[in-house]
């Protein structure tokens, strides 16, 4: 399929923001989608009571319950390998990306997928994570909530002639109303969206992902519950000390994050190395969950009821050491082992539990050190140090502690980044030889407008000259591969290459015939003084023209030529900017 050749008028204008009146178009179509996340929300909670009620209680029920009121004996050990083993078998003969937490595969799927997800991953991704959360795998809702109401917001993209980024916006729309749904945190599903799914900061995909989440916001009290998920009512003293003691709590758990991430691929290229399809690892590592429900029963399932005791309820010490260690293990070999499950809710029994630790050794409420634990994990764990702040907050209604948890969550991130090359998330997208970068900076390119990096004056060549002239000139004269044609009033006729040349001296046409009868400007890129650098980069890349007429957007005439070498020129004030140090010592004078 051609690309059509921007022309300057279309190509951009000079304006902060790229949005144009189809951001408004997703807006509507983000009402449809943060209600599809809604229902696909209230629909996965639902088949995890369905399915706990099944295979714990022997019932067929939706009604809420807890694994750990059930009377099963023995057959602990038995139940959660049975559910990891169904889990297995829908990957095989179903579709592989229903395997692991959601937020990689939703990451993959944006950057190297077109934001395309199928009708398998709709259906086959909630069945699987019910069934798995409800024989009591250690996971939460959130990660195949994730995945869930992305691939609805995909499927309905894929209705519309949409592109690539539109699609991708409403599939990450879909994914902040499902966890808005679940957890009724739209803000921390909004920044969740900005620091790991969208990959840009633009109008075009922020107002449509604030739609559905808060779309998703107003079904949730008539779907799931209204209010916080885990209400505390706490306060955190003012002054330095919490601040202190809660960048503390950060570091603690910011390395805890990292030796967990190492754990998990320790664990992962274990069960590669077993000589059995991957088929059968989930219900290996079943077995393993089962027996950490020997030993606790409450590592196994969500864990929700978990969370809520660590922030408001004094817990013995020795089950917040069980819950540490044991849904540790638990936990990472079966998130190993490639079943289906989420990772928010273990690691904020983890990172709670580690706070609720340390607040024996700090003054306050130790249900607010649990919660300033969770904040910081979940920051260093996923590298979204916004995410992790806010998300504690909003589950429990706790405001005033915005700056402890922002203080735990920027020193965890701190460490996250300066020992771990990757995080929990991209680790198993880099080890299917994929790259990611989640630094984000301004685009030199588009700051630099060509009349600031094109050559001035440069070479043309008459209208007049004919092809055979224009033979001889590139086979003897020539310096560039290309060169503007111009009028007598240095207007802009087309662009004539070496190319064109040796085309011409093949065909043997009528050599007497002036350039600019043959040329034409009509199909021909080119720039005024004041486009984007960036613009000017895609006039290149779609037309395969590698040098672009700059021309004076009132007479038409050559002012300018922009070539790809000048557009890779640029880059050096970038390089210069993070690489060259300077020591200023005083008015006028610069020390390296």
């Amino acid at each position: 399929m051609s690309v059509a050749t921007p022309r300057p008028a279309e190509a951009h204008r000079l304006a902060d923001h790229s949005a144009d009146w189809r951001m408004l178009m997703l807006a509507g179509m983000a009402l449809v989608v943060g209600t599809g996340g809604a229902l696909g929300a209230w629909l996965l909670v639902r088949m995890i009571a369905l399915s706990t009620n099944l295979f714990w209680y022997g019932r067929l029920s939706a009604d809420p319950s807890t694994i750990t009121d059930a009377s099963v004996g023995w057959l602990v050990l038995v139940i959660p390998a049975v559910g990891a083993l169904l889990v297995g078998l829908m990957a095989r003969f179903g579709s592989e990306k229903i395997r692991g937490h959601g937020i990689p595969e939703a990451i993959e799927t944006i950057l190297f997928g077109q934001s395309r997800l199928s009708v398998k991953v709709a259906v086959l991704k909630p069945v699987s994570s019910a069934i798995s959360i409800g024989s009591g795998g250690p996971f939460g809702a959130e990660g195949p909530i994730i995945m869930t109401g992305g691939a609805i917001g995909s499927l309905f993209a894929q209705c519309f002639h949409l592109s690539a980024a539109e699609r991708k916006t409403l599939l990450v729309a879909g994914a902040a109303s499902g966890m808005t749904a679940i957890f009724g945190t739209p803000l921390a599903a909004i920044l969740l969206a900005v620091e790991l799914l969208l990959f840009e900061w633009k109008p075009r995909s922020f107002v449509p992902v604030v739609v559905a989440a808060l779309v998703a916001f107003a079904w949730r009290p008539l779907l799931i519950g209204a209010g916080p998920m885990f209400p505390l009512d706490a306060a955190l003293p003012a002054g330095l000390w919490p601040l202190a003691a809660a960048a503390g709590v950060g570091l603690v758990v910011g390395l805890e994050a990292a030796l967990l991430s190492s754990l998990l691929y320790r664990i992962e290229d274990a069960f590669h190395r077993l000589p059995v399809h991957w088929m059968w690892w989930p219900a290996i590592g079943g077995v393993v969950v089962g027996v950490g429900g020997l030993i606790d029963r409450h590592v196994l399932g969500a864990g929700y009821a978990n969370i809520a005791e660590l922030l408001d309820a004094p817990l013995p010490l020795k089950v917040v050491v069980s819950l540490l260690v044991v849904k540790a293990v638990v936990w990472l070999v079966a998130l190993g082992s490639g079943t289906s499950g989420g990772i928010l809710a273990p690691l904020l029994i983890l990172g709670g539990a580690a706070g609720f630790l340390l607040g024996q050794l700090l003054p306050g409420d130790t249900g607010l050190w649990a919660l300033i634990g969770m904040a910081g994990i979940l920051s260093g764990a996923m590298r979204a140090p916004l995410t992790g702040a806010i998300f504690a907050v909003e589950l429990t209604g706790q405001f005033s502690a915005i700056p402890a948890t922002i203080a735990a969550s920027g020193v965890a991130y701190a460490v996250s980044v300066l020992v771990m090359r990757r995080s929990i998330l991209t680790e198993k997208i880099g080890r299917r030889g994929r790259h990611i970068v989640q630094e984000y900076a301004v685009n030199q390119l588009d700051l630099a407008q060509a009349s600031q990096i094109m050559t001035a004056d440069p070479a043309t060549v008459p209208g007049t000259m004919t092809i055979a002239q224009a033979v001889r000139f590139f086979g003897e004269e020539a310096q560039h591969r290309s060169y503007p044609v111009t009028d007598a009033q240095g207007r802009l006729l087309g662009l004539v290459s070496r190319t064109d040349a040796l085309r011409w001296q093949v065909e043997r046409g009528d050599d007497d015939t002036p350039l600019g009868d043959v040329v034409s400007d009509a199909t021909q890129p080119f720039a005024y003084p004041d486009t984007p650098g960036g613009a000017v980069a895609d006039m290149i890349v779609q037309s395969g023209i590698g040098r672009i007429p700059i021309v004076d957007p009132e007479t038409r005439a050559v002012v300018g030529i922009l070539s790809r070498q000048d557009l890779l020129k640029t880059r050096r004030s970038t390089i210069e900017a993070e690489f060259e140090r300077t020591r200023h010592v005083g008015p006028g004078k610069r020390r390296r």
